[in-house]
């Protein structure tokens, strides 16, 4: 059976229009007044943070509250006065039912604007961290703020649920420690990332700005931001890698900020030279490279010592052939690749340098390159690296050496038939 309606329904039906219209026009006036004051009162200060609240709409947001606490408080009055007479009317009075709801939904609405101004707050809470402090960068609270806000809407989502339906708080909060294990499951990874969040900031593992390698999520590039759930790195070819913030404490990640830091970066490359053309160098050969600026000093020691120690075995048995000692044109080379790196203006002459020769196999015997470079940017760095084996490459047959490379179709071509020319770029 339908609840029974009022005498006076028809003039009741009017006093709630009435209060709809008065709760919008109120809506708006406030949202304008504080738009206007607010917005005058921050274009005059010199300080950026009002402005960040301003952007963000916290006060715009707020001024939602106005209308829904003007219908909170007038729906009593819009039904005849119905609060003074709740008391006493029975539960199936239509005008009872309404005046709950109505109040009961204004309530709920009140606390979720309160929230989302909240949130904003915090969104604006922590740009103005970022502008006003310079270890934004390497304390992020991004994630933190994000935590409070979920906290925020948690709280406020258990409280609209009590208002709307008609209970307290508490109760739904008791009833919460059932549902531990479940809440525990669904926010998994949000609990993960919170505690990663704190390992990073505390242990500052990255920061923005920082170059990072996960090799894990193919990732190569630039920390742009740090935020509960989420790193995004922008990698080199611009793309954006997104990466759970757990994986950075549960899996590996390679930092080249102390490469940064340092001041220099290394260089290990080495260069294949054909066993081959090794041998001892030449009287003449020997001159020559003695007259090499980088090479003089090293030159005249080597052979003074050479020569003292050859001297000492001199005047033996004539069918005894003696070991003497004799500078090889790879050994040398190699001296002058250390002198050479030495004396570059390039290289960091505070850091490991060192030239050495590596195991000899199928493809010849290695020099490998280990120094660094004072300049750490990456195109400066890659320039200066090919500087150095370009000069290297053309100078191995002032050393009568030969770099090692695999034979091409052309070289077999060539060995199956010597007479044939070797092509030319227009034939």
């Amino acid at each position: 059976m339908f609840p029974s309606l009022p005498e006076n329904w028809m003039t009741l039906a009017l006093a709630p229009v009435i209060l709809a219209v008065g709760a919008s026009v109120a809506g708006w006036v406030a949202t304008r007044l504080l738009h206007r004051a607010i917005g005058g009162v921050t274009s005059r200060t010199r300080s950026t943070w009002d402005d960040r609240l301003v952007e963000r709409k916290v006060f715009g947001r707020l001024a939602l509250v106005v209308p829904a606490v003007i219908v909170y408080l007038g729906i009593g009055w819009a039904l005849g006065g119905v609060n003074q007479t709740v008391a006493d009317a029975s539960p199936g009075d239509v005008v009872v039912v309404i005046w709950i709801t109505v109040r009961r939904l204004a309530a709920a609405f009140i606390a979720l604007a309160v929230v989302r101004a909240f949130k904003a707050f915090l969104d604006a809470l922590n740009e103005i961290y970022i502008e006003a402090y310079a270890e934004s960068k390497s304390r992020p609270i991004k994630g933190y703020l994000q935590v409070a806000s979920l906290i925020a809407y948690l709280a406020a989502g258990v409280v609209i649920l009590a208002i709307l339906a008609g209970r307290s708080p508490v109760v739904f909060l008791s009833g919460l420690g059932a549902l531990a294990a479940v809440l525990m499951l669904v926010f998994r990874d949000t609990i993960l990332s919170l505690v990663a969040s704190v390992q990073i900031a505390s242990n500052d593992m990255f920061r923005i700005g920082d170059w990072v390698s996960v090799p894990q999520a193919n990732c190569d590039g630039e920390v742009i931001d740090i935020a509960l759930h989420t790193v995004k790195v922008q990698n080199w070819d611009k793309t954006i890698s997104t990466i759970p913030t757990h994986k950075f404490v549960s899996e590996s990640f390679k930092n080249w900020r102390g490469m940064s830091e340092s001041g220099g970066r290394r260089i290990k490359r080495g260069l294949r030279i054909d066993m081959g053309s090794v041998r001892f160098l030449t009287d003449d050969e020997l001159d020559t490279l003695s007259r090499r600026e980088v090479l003089r000093d090293y030159m005249l020691a080597r052979r003074a010592d050479i020569g003292r120690y050859n001297a000492d075995r001199a005047g033996g048995d004539p069918a005894v052939i003696p070991e003497v000692r004799r500078l090889t044109n790879l050994g040398t080379f190699r001296a002058y690749v250390q002198k050479y790196l030495e004396a570059h203006p390039q290289t960091h002459k505070g850091m490991t340098l060192l030239v050495r020769q590596l195991e000899p196999g199928p493809q010849g015997v290695t020099i490998e390159i280990y120094c660094f470079s004072n300049d750490t940017a990456w195109a400066n760095y890659e320039n200066f690296q090919a500087d150095i084996f370009d000069h290297l490459i053309a100078i191995l047959p002032d050393f009568g050496l030969k770099a090692y490379q695999t034979p091409s179709g052309s070289d077999v071509s060539r060995w199956l038939d010597p007479g044939r020319a070797p092509r030319t770029a227009g034939a």
